[in-house]
Parts: structure tokens; C-alpha cells; sequence
């Protein structure tokens, strides 16, 4: 018997950590494997839209009594990079020199990327660990230049808002190629009769130590990125499986593992393509019945809805949640709209699935990220949420306000040459620092408060 199945267990619920979309949402194209994000490089972005866009989503996945928390954007734009990278003086020198010698670079330092916060961690339950702990593991998001800047404030975040002793927080894994790691868009946790037992996470890599790769964009998650998550948060191994991403599909677009397979609960939806193994989801299975479960599996076949219309309709990026109305799919506008991933969703409805909730995420859609992209799954027992920061609690107050200071500070359009703009960077620092005093986060959470 391990560890985790002689403890006896808390009835715990699973958490949304939602990443707020920051004020300088904009279309840079940065993200190579990327089809959306490539497509709508330079186009004109509109950052209120995106926010809103964020907060109604989280506004439905409360109204399902599924506990909704906020994630701060981080500080952008990143003028202590540009700076390093050699561009000196007052701020407008900086931004001026940056647009002309190396207009890539600034588009990077004023991402908007951390919104995605699926890629922010991998997080474990502790339920599933050996110490009793919820763990977390910052990404180390290494595969693009934009995303490489994030792990610090994340980590510095993620332990601001998990501050008791019943989390543990562990930095990014060494960068390199070796241990390449996007977080928990390539995790997937199953658990067998309610939250509250251990479950099944499935960690899906893109890149081993040998056998097929890629050939047209990068594999983002290595196996061995996998597995050092795994040993640090006190895994047993009949709670974790590996499994490899099918290279065609990253070629054909699918960056991560959550751009083709979802699962939560004891359900898994998933595209005949989505893994190398021809027998991974029987694999599952096994895996899961091993520890209790009875996996629920709905799978896509390539005639049924063919690879390059879920990476366009992103019908597996949706969020999969448990709720009391059973099982709900959170997809975007775009599978409604779309014939043959709306009919998807429709058979689902006669397999299992109780309601499916079609909304509108386009900014965060045009730059390649859907509802799943924009949140982390955290779940907690009673006795751990009540350690969470609480300012970051999602109600309907909260949300009014944020909506408020979305009005007072967010642009309505940016376009690329205005990443340039001076005034940008002083009303992105403003509404960040107004940001803290509605979540509670103190006058130091960003590093320009503390300088």
C-alpha cells in the first residue's frame, strides 16, 4: 500500500486560478508552432475587449459553484530587459532605439502571454502526494523568448496567493532543452470517485530522449521535464503515467498536449491523434481501474473533426468541469459557430456529457490561447482554500470592480506602433498599481512599487 492510499483523504474541491489579461494585450506573432498566434501577428488588439472577455468567463465558471480565483497579470512592459539587452537612457530613448534596432525584442518585454496561466505550473493535490502538500512547480517556458521572462514573477506570485504551510512551492526546472517545461497544458489529473481521493496524472511530452520528433515546430515539453515534476511532488508510480504527444499534430499546430486532449473528473475527450501510442487511452484505462476508476472516454475521431479544425475551433481547449449539473464543457464562440465541432459537442451531450456553455474569448482566441489556456487547475481542500489569499477570491463584487478599473485604465485598441508610446508603459504601471489595492496584495507586489 503507498503512502497516499493509507492516509486518510479530505473532501476537496477544484479551484480555477484564472490569469487576468493585462494591459498591453497585444499581436505580436511571437509564438513559433503557434497558428493562431502567427496569423494575427500585427494585427490591432483590443486589451479592454480581452480583459472583459476573462472576467465573463470566470463569472460563468462560478455561477456553476466551481470556486473561481484571480491571477495578476505580471508587469509589462519589461523595460529592465530591454535595458540588459543593451538600449540605455530615460524611457523613451529605450522604447524608441527597441522599435528601430530590434522591434521584436520590445514586442517580447510587452507580452500579455502570462495571462495563459495553464502554463504558469504543474500543480498536485495533496491528495496525490506522499507529504501530504500541495505542490507547485513554476514552468520554466524556455521554447520562446516572450514567455522566458515570466517564471520569477510567477513563482513570486503563485506564493503570495499559496502562502500557508499547507502548500510547497518549487522554482522552474533548470532552463535547457533538456528539461523544456510549459506547465500544466501538458497535464492532465483524473481522479476516481470525487476530489477528494488520489487520482491519475497523466503527463503528456513532446520530446523524449530518443524515438520520432517534430520536424516542422518544437516539441515544448521534454519527458524529463515530466518526471522531475513527478519526483518533486512525491508522486507514487501507480499515480503518474507518461505518455508522448503524436509529433504530426504538433507539425500540424498543436503546441500543447491541451490544444488536442482534455480530461477532468473520470472523463477524458480526446482526438484519435492526440497520442503517439496507439494504445495510450487503453493504457489509461488500466491505469485507472488499477486505482478505482472507471474512465469515461470520448474520443474524436480524424473523420469526425480532422486536426486542423480543433486547432482552429479549439474544442479541446475547452474547460472540462464537475459541477452539480454533472460534467460542463466551457468552449468558445468558435466550436458553436463550427459544424462539425458543434455536432462533437452535441453527441457528447447523449454520452455523458450535462451541458455545454459556448463563449466569447476572441482576443485571447486571435493570439492562440482558449478557456483552458487561460486557467490553472488548483484543487484544494476546505482547509487549504482558507489559506489562499483571499483578495483573489472571485465573486460578484469583485468583478464589478475589476470591471470598473478595466474601464478607467485599459485602451480600447493598441495597435503595434504603440508599443513605443511612453504614456503606455505609465498607464499599464498605473492600472497594475491600482490592481493591488482592489486584490489586497499590498503597494509591493510589482517590482516598480518596490523601486
Amino acid at each position: 500500500m503507498t503512502a497516499t492510499a493509507g492516509r486518510k483523504l479530505a473532501a476537496s474541491r477544484e479551484h480555477q486560478l484564472d490569469g487576468l489579461v493585462g494591459p498591453t494585450h497585444n499581436y505580436a506573432g511571437l509564438s513559433f508552432g503557434n497558428v493562431a498566434s502567427t496569423r494575427h501577428a500585427g494585427d490591432m488588439s483590443r486589451p479592454r475587449d480581452a480583459v472583459k472577455e476573462g472576467l465573463a468567463k470566470m463569472a460563468a465558471v462560478a455561477g456553476l459553484g466551481v470556486p473561481q480565483l484571480v491571477l495578476p497579470p505580471q508587469a509589462r512592459p519589461r523595460l529592465d530587459v530591454l535595458r540588459a539587452l543593451g538600449f540605455d537612457g530615460d524611457d523613451a530613448r529605450v522604447l524608441s532605439r527597441a522599435a528601430k534596432e530590434a522591434p521584436r525584442a520590445l514586442a517580447a518585454v510587452y507580452s500579455a502571454s502570462p495571462m495563459w496561466a495553464a502554463n504558469a505550473a504543474t500543480v498536485c493535490p495533496s491528495a496525490d502526494a506522499t507529504d501530504g502538500k500541495v505542490h507547485f512547480s513554476v514552468a520554466n517556458l524556455g521554447s520562446t523568448f516572450h514567455r522566458s521572462l515570466e517564471p520569477a514573477d510567477t513563482d513570486a506570485a503563485l506564493r503570495r496567493l499559496f502562502p500557508g504551510d499547507a502548500f510547497v512551492h518549487h522554482g522552474p526546472l533548470p532552463a535547457g532543452p533538456l528539461f523544456a517545461d510549459e506547465g500544466a497544458a501538458n497535464h492532465t489529473r483524473l481522479y476516481p470517485s470525487g476530489l477528494g481521493t488520489a487520482g491519475l496524472q497523466i503527463f503528456v511530452y513532446g520530446r523524449g530522449d530518443e524515438g520520432t520528433t517534430p520536424t516542422r515546430f518544437p516539441a515544448r515539453q521534454t519527458r524529463a521535464a515530466s518526471e522531475a515534476i513527478a519526483r518533486r511532488h512525491r508522486l507514487g508510480s501507480d499515480r503518474v503515467l507518461f505518455l508522448q504527444q503524436h509529433p504530426e499534430v504538433i507539425d500540424a499546430g498543436v503546441f500543447h498536449n491541451d490544444v488536442i486532449a482534455v480530461g477532468s473528473d473520470r472523463a477524458l475527450l480526446w482526438h484519435e491523434r492526440a497520442f503517439l501510442e496507439p494504445d495510450a487511452v487503453d493504457t489509461i484505462r488500466r491505469r485507472f481501474e488499477a486505482i478505482g476508476g472507471d474512465l469515461l472516454s470520448w474520443r474524436v475521431d480524424e473523420a469526425e473533426l480532422c486536426v486542423e479544425d480543433a486547432v482552429a475551433t479549439y474544442l479541446f481547449n475547452s474547460q472540462l468541469l464537475s459541477t452539480e449539473r454533472g460534467l460542463v464543457l466551457i468552449a468558445p464562440r468558435d466550436v458553436e459557430a463550427h459544424a462539425a465541432s458543434r455536432a462533437v459537442v452535441e453527441r457528447l451531450k447523449t454520452q455523458g456529457l450535462g451541458a455545454a456553455l459556448f463563449l466569447d474569448v476572441r482576443q485571447s482566441m486571435s493570439n492562440g490561447g482558449g478557456p483552458a489556456c487561460l486557467r490553472l487547475r488548483v484543487t484544494l481542500t476546505d482547509e487549504e482554500a482558507q489559506q489562499v489569499h483571499p483578495g483573489v477570491r472571485f465573486t460578484d463584487d469583485l468583478h464589478a470592480r475589476l470591471d470598473g478599473w478595466a474601464d478607467n485604465f485599459y485602451r480600447e485598441e493598441l495597435a503595434p506602433t504603440d508599443l513605443a508610446d511612453p504614456q503606455l508603459v505609465r498607464e499599464a504601471y498605473e492600472a497594475l498599481d491600482a490592481l493591488t489595492g482592489l486584490l489586497d496584495l499590498g503597494g509591493d507586489f510589482y517590482a516598480f512599487q518596490r523601486a
